[in-house]
C-alpha cells in the first residue's frame, strides 16, 4: 500500500556530487520523519541523516557539512543532496519513512529498495 522508490545513484568520482530521491507513494495521509540509512558490504546499516515532518535535521558525524537531506512534503519526497563525496561514503544507499496510512491507526516503516553510492577514480 506505500511504496518507496529511489533515484540518483550511480558512481561519481571524489569530490563529486550526487543527489538522491526518493518519493513515497500509495495511501498515505502523512509522513512523520524521513531519512536515509547505508550500507557498505560487511559493515552495518547506519543512519546517514533524518528529517522530521517539520523540518529538523540530524547528521552522523561523518556526513555533516557535506550531505544535506530535504524534503517536499506535497510531493512526499525526501532528498540527500551529497557533495565533496569520498570513496568511504560508498554503499547502498537506503531511505526510509514512518508513514501514517489512510484507515490506519498506527504509523509503520518503510524502506527503499536502496541505490549503489560508489565513488571512486
Amino acid at each position: 500500500q506505500v511504496q518507496l522508490v529511489e533515484s540518483g545513484g550511480g558512481l561519481v568520482q571524489p569530490g563529486g556530487s550526487l543527489r538522491l530521491s526518493c518519493a513515497a507513494s500509495g495511501s498515505i495521509v502523512s509522513i512523520n520523519a524521513m531519512g536515509w540509512y547505508r550500507q557498505a558490504p560487511g559493515k552495518q546499516r547506519e543512519l546517514v541523516a533524518s528529517i522530521t515532518s517539520v523540518g529538523s535535521t540530524n547528521y552522523a558525524d561523518s556526513v555533516k557539512g557535506r550531505f544535506t537531506i530535504s524534503r517536499d512534503n506535497a510531493k512526499n519526497t525526501v532528498y540527500l543532496q551529497m557533495n565533496s563525496l569520498k570513496p568511504e561514503d560508498t554503499a547502498v544507499y537506503y531511505c526510509n519513512a514512518d508513514v501514517v496510512r489512510f484507515r490506519h491507526w498506527l504509523s509503520a516503516t518503510y524502506w527503499g529498495q536502496g541505490t549503489q553510492v560508489t565513488v571512486s577514480s
